[in-house]
């Protein structure tokens, strides 16, 4: 607040010095050098205070010009038509020149704001590399020391085993987002098909007690389905969809994943019967980080998965979306290029 009043008083006290010295000339100088002196003194008052300064230093200039420098001299009242011609030139000029002024701060404030933003996201990604590969290797001593311990039937020996697994998959996801930030995610797009993806992911569920859940099927069974696409990067997109299916979706309750072609894109869908995804965090839940509020501390994740997901799907010239399922759940689509082999 104290800063501002300073700038206003400047500006203030800098029209009022001008005008006295202009005052003790005045007999010896013409419209022109009025106007040119009053216009350094808003330049400056812009310049210093932004745009409302310097337009309200224009107005008083404006009416100081009128007022001390216009026959009949200390009254607003204007004799010759020119002069109102040269006020009118001379406000005009002034209000212009505040705007572009303000402008051309403003825009290079922005572009200032902006390269400060993207020399933080750069060292940030180089943040994550750095770390999420250092972590590794302790991770990996960790879980192997637990292990050798499990046979002395200590019951936290799988705690930290099971922990370091969860913190492993963070540091993978943290390296995953580094990639995809810095564009070297490497690609490995083949012709695939539906039913290999759709085994895969069978598999990585083999080992979990509530493995029957997993309901998985083709739209055409009797028709080979074929696409373009990364086979591992797929795979970890619709795993990644079936973890949180089974992680969020009522204990009992079938996940059904399918896959087909329609068209030119090869469909992949995971559907479950759970609550769905509320309206108010369907635009955050696939960005970096996103922590549903709605959701208990307990089930929270690191926030990256659907971010990592849909940025693969884009890295493959693909699209993961969300929809409400008729009856209560979610489906998520996957679609990737489909292609004939």
């Amino acid at each position: 607040m104290t800063t501002r009043a300073s700038i206003w008083a400047l500006a203030l006290l800098s029209l009022g010095a001008a005008t006295v010295a202009l005052l003790a000339a005045r007999s010896h100088l013409g419209e022109a050098h009025v106007a040119l002196v009053f216009l350094l003194v808003v330049l400056g008052a812009s310049a210093a205070g932004g745009r409302i300064v310097g337009m309200t230093t224009a107005l008083a200039a404006f009416l100081a010009f009128d007022w001390f420098f216009l026959p009949p001299y200390n009254t607003l009242l204007v004799r010759n038509p020119f002069d109102w011609l040269v006020l009118f030139v001379f406000l005009v000029t002034s209000v212009v020149a505040a705007q572009l002024l303000y402008r051309a701060r403003s825009e290079r404030a922005a572009v200032e704001r902006a390269e400060a933003l993207r020399e933080a996201d750069k060292l940030k990604d180089a943040l994550l590399a750095s770390l999420s590969h250092d972590l590794r290797t302790p991770l990996t001593t960790i879980k192997a020391l637990a292990h050798e311990l499990q046979p002395l039937g200590d019951e936290r020996t799988f705690i930290i085993e099971e922990q370091a697994d969860r913190l492993n998959r963070l540091v993978t996801d943290l390296l995953e987002v580094a990639r995809l930030e810095g564009g070297a995610l490497p690609l490995d797009i083949q012709i695939n098909a539906a039913d290999d993806l759709l085994g895969a992911v069978v598999q990585q569920v083999s080992g979990r007690p509530d493995q029957d859940r997993l309901k998985v099927s083709l739209d055409d069974p009797a028709t080979l389905s074929f696409g373009r696409f990364d086979f591992v990067h797929s795979l970890r997109i619709i795993g990644n969809l079936v973890d949180n299916a089974f992680k969020y979706a009522p204990p009992g309750t079938p996940i059904e994943v399918t896959g087909g072609v329609n068209g030119d894109a090869l469909i992949f869908r995971v559907c479950d019967h759970g609550n769905g995804i509320a309206a108010a965090e369907r635009d955050g839940m696939f960005t970096p980080f996103y922590r549903s509020p709605l959701r208990s501390s307990g089930a929270q994740s690191g926030g990256l998965g659907l971010s990592i997901a849909r940025r693969l799907a884009e890295a493959q010239e693909g699209t993961l979306t969300y929809a409400d399922r008729d009856g209560g759940g979610a489906i998520f689509e996957l679609r990737l290029p489909a292609a004939t082999p």
